[in-house]
């Protein structure tokens, strides 16, 4: 019974589900609000069922002081039959409805909204803030944009549950006990009046340090978390260099930049509880001597007095219980204020309202005069590709050269739409890739680059990238194929998963560069694309290793259009067309015997080569 009743509330809204209109606003309340609208339903009834709680707390004095007044004047011995049926209504009340509401309280709050709003809100600034442009994750930790999306979801979550669980009830609550009160005498409901306008006041005035305070924690601890979880990244950086000194004295620093901005935070909590707990004690006192001044001039009576302490006395306990709530709220809008900035940026590289499916027919590509900086547009001087036209033909495969800086691997940045161009226009088969989607783009395009990070998961996943639907034969077929079945089946993680199943950890710091990089082939092997790029495909491997998987990429390429970038210019001196590039401009081009002879740029960089690899300039 229980089972299909807590399954029944548990199921009414799904864990993940993502909104009409899934880009989420700026703003701190239209923020709020598009997360908050999901679960208006729930919120109703849990509202409803709140104040009812409300109103049933406050009778309880009331029915206690109507108690004490028909004791005084009823007849012993027939009371039971005067008031009988008012006293089974009571105890229905006590002993059926009232535990039902609770009963449906808890159900819709704890069953319904506390778990599915974190997972719901959580997921869906995830997908949010995983589809920004490269260039908002290069901008900021890893560790801090995580830690503010866990931050906001559950601040939003705590401040909306405890608006509808503590702020509502006791916004239901005095209203309840300003009309007992003043129904039995307006004047017991005086010191409560002035009561609740002091506290309001030094409430509203105390709360805005707080919410200030607040932020600054909040964005105190993400840099925390970001500054600490960038050392664990890179503990190999760490250990190598003996670092860990400089390392705790830098987490100390962060440590205690968050333990200032806390204390600064507490002290307004003092600020705000001291002067409330006084008024509580002055408000009770006057009450107090206020009621026994009545009943003793005969304006209320004895009922009214037993109801009218216990009213105001349980007002000022609750004062202290809402006080620290509205001090996590106000605390929560401070964390919700500091996320905000940063999950609801706007989209830089969007894909277009009409944009369509790319189609790629044979592979070619033009680049069209494109301009492209990494700073503002008017900031000439750092131009990284500048005014370049270049078409590459389908199935042609080029090589693109230069020193470092030149601009080869942001030219393939942008043609993965990583970045949005200053000027100029990249078309594959005719098709503008601003016209089509992110999606269909870097699905026709598969890339290894010289940095092959791998997903802290299986081997099998990270190789399984290149296609979900492939099946474990031709997942193997293409680790054999980058020399990578070998070694995957001597792997064995800390858990004892071995083989396919071992996890690569963190960027896949468990495996070499050059294991990381056959893996990296083998996922591009699978994903079978009509254009591939190499950036430093096999920069980390061996001699022997590079010449056996050379093989294959060139089988690789057969009948796919290909850009290969790499210093050591032996592995591209065989290309259909060698591009060289020199200040974000193309410089010459043509085969490697016509390069050479033309005595330029690229002939000098082939004299300079030592062990294959270029001598910068």
């Amino acid at each position: 019974m229980f089972e299909k009743l807590f399954s029944w509330f548990e199921n009414r809204y799904a864990p993940l589900e993502q909104q009409d209109d899934p880009v989420i606003p700026s703003g701190v309340w239209n923020f709020c609000r598009y997360f908050i609208v999901q679960f208006k339903g729930a919120l109703v009834v849990a509202m409803v069922a709140g104040g009812l709680i409300a109103v049933l707390d406050v009778m309880k004095p009331v029915a206690l002081g109507w108690l004490i007044d028909l004791l005084a004047n009823a007849n012993r011995e027939t009371i039971f039959l005067d008031y009988g049926n008012t006293f089974l209504l009571a105890g229905g009340i006590l002993l059926v409805f009232g535990p039902l509401l609770i009963l449906l309280a808890f159900l819709v709050e704890h069953q319904v909204l506390w778990p599915t709003i974190f997972t719901r809100i959580r997921g869906q600034i995830h997908w949010h803030v995983l589809r920004q442009s490269w260039p908002f994750f290069q901008n900021d930790f890893a560790g801090r944009t995580a830690s503010k999306g866990d931050q906001t979801a559950f601040a939003l979550r705590d401040g909306v549950m405890n608006s509808v669980d503590a702020v509502w009830y006791v916004l239901i609550y005095l209203v309840s006990a300003f009309v007992v009160l003043t129904s039995a005498d307006w004047r017991l409901a005086v010191p409560m009046a002035l009561w609740l306008v002091i506290v309001s006041v030094h409430v509203s005035i105390t709360m805005r340090g707080l919410a200030k305070s607040a932020e600054a924690v909040a964005e105190a601890r993400s840099v925390l978390s970001g500054g600490i979880i960038d050392s664990y990244t890179n503990v190999q950086t760490v250990k190598m260099f003996a670092l860990q000194d400089r390392e705790d004295e830098y987490a100390s620093k962060l440590l205690m930049a968050a333990h200032h901005e806390t204390r600064r935070l507490n002290r307004n909590i003092t600020y705000i509880w001291v002067p409330l707990y006084s008024l509580n004690y002055a408000v009770i006192a006057a009450s107090a001597g206020l009621s026994l001044y009545l009943w003793q001039q005969g304006s209320i009576t004895s009922g009214a007095l037993a109801m009218s302490l216990p009213v105001i006395i349980q007002l000022t306990n609750m004062s202290g219980w809402i006080t620290g709530v509205m001090s996590g709220i106000v605390e929560n809008i401070g964390t919700i204020r500091d996320g905000e900035k940063l999950i609801a940026q706007p989209w830089t590289v969007t894909d277009g309202v009409d944009a369509e499916e790319l189609n790629v027919s044979g592979g070619e590509i033009h680049f069209d005069n494109v301009k492209f900086s990494y700073t503002p547009k008017d900031a000439e001087q750092d131009i990284v590709i500048d005014g370049i036209n270049l078409r590459i033909g389908a199935g042609e495969k080029i090589g693109l050269v230069g020193r470092s800086g030149a601009g080869k691997s942001t030219l393939v940045n942008l043609m993965l739409r990583f970045f949005e161009l200053d000027s100029g226009r990249i078309a594959i088969d005719g098709q503008s890739i601003a016209d089509v989607t992110q999606d269909s783009l870097r699905t026709n395009i598969a890339m290894v680059s010289q940095d092959s990070s791998l997903l802290h998961r299986s081997i099998r996943d990270n190789i399984m990238i290149g296609s979900a639907d492939a099946s474990e034969a031709d997942m193997i077929a293409v680790a054999k194929k980058a020399k990578a079945h070998d070694f995957i089946l001597g792997l064995e993680d800390a858990k004892g998963r071995t083989g396919y199943d071992a996890h690569a950890g963190e960027r896949g710091v468990k495996l070499s560069g050059g294991q990381r990089q056959r893996i990296a082939l083998a996922r591009v092997i699978l994903k079978n694309a009509p254009i591939l790029v190499l950036d430093e495909a096999t920069s980390a491997l061996d001699s022997e290793a590079e010449v056996a998987i050379q093989e294959q990429l060139l089988g690789l390429m057969q009948g796919k259009t290909a850009i290969v970038i790499a210093h050591r210019l032996s592995t591209i001196a065989a290309m259909d067309r060698l591009i060289v590039l020199d200040q974000g401009r193309i410089l010459e081009q043509g085969r490697h015997d016509e390069l050479l002879a033309e005595g330029g740029l690229y002939a000098s960089l082939w004299s300079h080569q030592s062990g294959g690899f270029m001598k910068e300039a």
